[in-house]
């Protein structure tokens, strides 16, 4: 026990680094508020969490207009988390970098590796994994609708600090340069996804490996056409086949390897597409989600852009984490 002590005292001193604050929000769920390079952000720690065991980790982003509180709530991922025992973040957009309080997905300074939001979003990561003991090859990122092309940038960014992306009614790696390209993204589609392929695998250069990703989008959606998630698709395809040995073709085919369509009698019809490797190492799954707008399928009410008649998609993209999210390291 003696020869222990010191990484006992260690590992309670890094617990009461930078905490700022506690609020409460539903059902009696506890959240810490922290801050990095003046943007806040937020931290979900399980029910009995042990603060010497390891834990995966879930970044959750949100949409324009909304916070993390609001999110937390819609998505029901920290009721997820105690369940299955993960941590999640939940990092803040202000006002003050975007009025809507929108990820600047769209904007070159915050597309890049280590600039503007992706190394702020990046830092809160390390700060969190710095504070608790998380498994390196089980962290997530996810988010909806601008959140959801944020997650997509910190996918291309940052592929050492991930295992996995979930994409809810999102858009394509630079599916927009500027404010007027993104709205016309959203409203048609972006860029040809496997010039974006190309794209994003440049970026990721030497740190480049192959990323399992999950797609959400409402064939409804008329904020986000659902277009955009077949370019998603398309996107990672292209990328991960590069990734993987420098050949846009060959690895995951741009047909999927099962089509399923799902009737639901008390919820939303859906399709499924699934896009794998011929030996099933990676995979990207595909949900087109019958009659939803724009909004996080299966999500609680009183959160907002939710639609509580779709599948659970906090879940499913939980189940696909663990099942695909530790394919590859960097």
């Amino acid at each position: 026990m003696t020869g222990s002590l010191p990484f006992v005292i260690m590992a309670l001193l890094l617990l009461s680094l930078d905490h700022d604050q506690e609020f409460s929000t539903q059902s009696g769920d506890t959240f810490k508020t922290y801050t990095y390079q003046g943007k806040k952000f937020k931290v979900y720690l399980p029910k009995n969490y042990y603060f010497l065991k390891t834990y995966p980790l879930m970044v959750m982003l949100h949409g324009c207009t909304q916070s993390a509180g609001d999110f937390a709530k819609g998505t029901n991922m920290n009721t997820l988390a105690d369940e299955k025992g993960f941590i999640v973040i939940y990092p803040q957009q202000s006002s003050n970098a975007n009025l809507k309080k929108c990820w600047n997905w769209f904007e070159p300074l915050h597309q890049l590796r280590g600039l503007g939001e992706p190394a702020i979003i990046a830092g809160m990561v390390k700060k969190v994994k710095r504070m608790h003991f998380i498994q390196h090859d089980k962290v997530f990122i996810a988010g909806l609708s601008a959140g959801g092309a944020m997650s997509i940038v910190m996918g291309v960014t940052y592929p050492e600090l991930f295992s996995g992306i979930g994409v809810a009614a999102g858009l394509e790696y630079q599916a927009a340069l500027n404010v007027f390209n993104a709205y016309a993204a959203m409203a048609n589609q972006g860029p040809p996804p496997v010039r974006q392929g190309r794209v994003a695998h440049q970026v990721m250069g030497k740190r480049a490996k192959p990323m399992p990703v999950i797609v959400f989008h409402g064939n409804a959606d008329s904020t986000v056409n659902v277009l955009n998630a077949d370019q998603v698709v398309e996107q990672w395809i292209t990328t991960n086949n590069l990734a993987f040995d420098g050949k846009v073709e060959g690895w995951i085919d741009h047909k999927p390897k099962v089509v399923r369509e799902e009737k639901r009698q008390f919820g939303r019809d859906f399709t499924y597409a699934q896009y794998a490797s011929p030996k099933g190492e990676i995979s990207i799954d595909q949900y087109t989600v019958n009659g939803m707008g724009h909004a996080w399928s299966g999500g609680n009410a009183e959160g907002s852009y939710t639609d509580e008649k779709g599948p659970d998609s906090s879940r499913i993209m939980w189940e696909f984490f663990m099942k695909n999210g530790n394919a590859f390291r960097v």
